[in-house]
């Protein structure tokens, strides 16, 4: 068997067994896929008539709604990856002659994998609650392909922040300026709202032209500057995880 095949079976076996972890833990699958629809509803239904945007709110809220469901789900991603760094889980897979590889990368594609469906339950209650989108079928693949590519960026970051870490209690805390920074975009209200020093800091954070790129796909009308802002990001926070895990690794493993 070939280097390359051997090392996606054992991807394989790592997704297998990092998906079944997810399964059985009801506060990750809280964290990962209900607390955004909370949010969502909480956001609409309890504040969303405090606010004016300019337009229905749902149609507002739901494109931050949906990075903040992919950062919701990355605590538990760092959690997991200390506790099996720092538990000897790791030596238990070298004995086995497992790549090391795949040990990162089905960490990264479980992690992808719970914020899509944690994204298209968003969705769903988005449309129950009289979400209107003008996006075309070209549109919505641009939002699936973005928030993939979010979600990976992000995946390999929170990645490497477990893996740099002490204990898995630091590392749930590292991973909090990642869920706290789209309350501090655009994702709730226009950035030019906002009072002095928080505006500039809404505009040129990661994750604000990430939102706004979402909302111009689902309105029909994607923005070409936010759109390349938004790739950018996500690419460099995909180069930056996979950098420093690689690395960390190697000195830890």
């Amino acid at each position: 068997m070939s280097s390359v095949s051997t090392a996606l079976a054992d991807s394989a076996i790592m997704l297998r067994r990092n998906l079944k972890h997810t399964l059985r833990n009801p506060l990750v699958l809280f964290n990962a896929i209900l607390f955004p629809i909370v949010l969502l509803l909480m956001f609409v239904k309890v504040l969303g008539g405090g606010f004016s945007v300019g337009e229905n709110y749902i149609d507002y809220a739901t494109p931050g709604m949906l990075v903040m469901a992919v950062s919701y789900g990355l605590g538990s991603t760092a959690t997991a990856v200390n506790d099996d760094m720092t538990k000897g889980i790791i030596n238990r897979f070298k004995a086995m002659d497992i790549s090391r590889g795949a040990v990162l990368t089905g960490q990264v594609v479980v992690t992808t994998a719970r914020c899509l469906v944690a994204c298209t339950a968003v969705i769903g209650v988005a449309f129950a609650m009289g979400f209107d989108p003008d996006a075309s079928p070209l549109d919505w693949l641009g939002v699936l392909g973005l928030v993939v590519l979010l979600t990976f960026g992000a995946s390999w970051l929170t990645v490497a922040l477990g893996l740099a870490a002490k204990t898995a209690e630091s590392a749930g805390l590292a991973t909090v300026p990642l869920i706290m920074l789209p309350f501090l975009s655009s994702a709730i209200v226009p950035a030019d709202t906002m009072g002095a020093g928080m505006r500039q800091f809404a505009e040129y954070q990661p994750f604000t032209p990430i939102i706004e790129t979402l909302r111009g796909l689902l309105a029909g009308d994607p923005s070409g500057g936010d759109a390349l802002a938004a790739v950018a990001w996500c690419l460099g926070l995909a180069l930056l995880g996979y950098v420093w895990a690689v690395s960390t690794f190697k000195k830890r493993a």
